[in-house]
């Protein structure tokens, strides 16, 4: 998330209680969690098995919870607890809004766009024109949907990510500070979900189409032109390319990618990231074809153990 206008370290500092460590004249750009922080950025960390990877990432700024020399071109926040710190620099710039009525005053609708009785439209929502949005649809504060986009009834966008600290006694949720947008003429199923991004936005490409029962999580970027069949789950910070089919029921893991023009098919589970132009079968997901050999291989085991005990 970019703020507005940069702001002043110092500034940032006195709102979270933190101690500056390095250059206290600075100015902050953004927040974002660690997966997709950039230049200029603030982000935290607390546990020290990940001071290393974040203080080597791009972002500017780390609220950390210990107390060391700042690296070159960066500026650390000492905290005590960063994951309150910087859940408080996340409600600060992109506050939970309380819409009263169920389509927000503040929302944007465009010329063209039919919206069936019973939708929900959230504060500062936009959508284009020729859009056509069926009962029942939730858009949550925030979210941003194309020109000539179809959604159908019954389907969330723009919930919190599922995103939360883990205690001995209890979770921690981190507030959501992202939102999700639809490009032009995506179609998107009944019962669908989509989760806003924590600090980045959840991005569907124009032309994509999404069967009925389809789940994204929190901050996945999906291309253009793809296919998604009924009950597929993708989940947080993925990254799906240009033209992929996933077809029904496939299980796409976290932080991964999908090469352009893929294919997963039915039931798969992807569990690491996938070439371009190939495809996918099975759980773990393999290529089809060595997935078809394996498949042989395992069939004749019963008679390869027959031959076996004989010897």
């Amino acid at each position: 998330m970019k703020f507005k206008e940069p702001v002043a370290v110092k500034q940032i500092a006195a709102w979270t209680n933190c101690e500056i460590i390095g250059d206290g004249n600075a100015f902050v750009k953004g927040l974002n969690e660690i997966h997709n922080v950039e230049a200029g950025d603030i982000t935290f960390v607390d546990h020290e098995k990940y001071y290393e990877f974040t203080l080597a990432s791009n972002a500017s700024f780390i609220i950390i919870n210990k107390k060391m020399e700042a690296p070159v071109g960066k500026t650390l926040l000492y905290s005590e607890n960063p994951f309150v710190a910087y859940n408080l620099l996340a409600q600060k710039f992109h506050p939970e809004l309380r819409p009263k009525k169920s389509i927000s005053e503040t929302a944007t609708i465009g010329e063209g766009t039919y919206i069936y009785p019973n939708t929900f439209i959230g504060e500062q929502v936009k959508i284009g024109k020729n859009c056509v949005i069926h009962p029942n649809v939730t858009l949550y504060n925030y979210c941003e949907i194309g020109d000539g986009v179809i959604i159908h009834a019954n389907t969330t966008i723009g919930s919190d990510a599922f995103y939360y600290k883990k205690h001995a006694t209890h979770f921690d949720k981190m507030h959501t500070a992202g939102k999700v947008i639809i490009a032009d003429n995506v179609e998107i199923g009944a019962g669908c979900t989509i989760d806003a991004g924590v600090s980045s936005d959840t991005f569907i490409g124009k032309g994509t189409k999404l069967d009925d029962q389809v789940h994204i999580g929190h901050d996945v970027k999906i291309g253009e032109h793809c296919i998604i069949a009924g009950q597929v789950g993708i989940a947080g910070n993925t990254t799906v390319g240009n033209w992929v089919t996933l077809y029904g029921k496939a299980a796409i893991n976290k932080n991964i990618s999908i090469g352009d023009r893929a294919v997963v098919l039915a039931t798969s589970a992807v569990a690491k990231s996938l070439e371009a132009g190939k495809t996918y079968l099975g759980y773990p997901a393999v290529e089809a074809r060595v997935f078809a050999r394996q498949s042989a291989i395992i069939k004749m085991l019963p008679e390869i153990w027959e031959k076996l005990k004989k010897l």
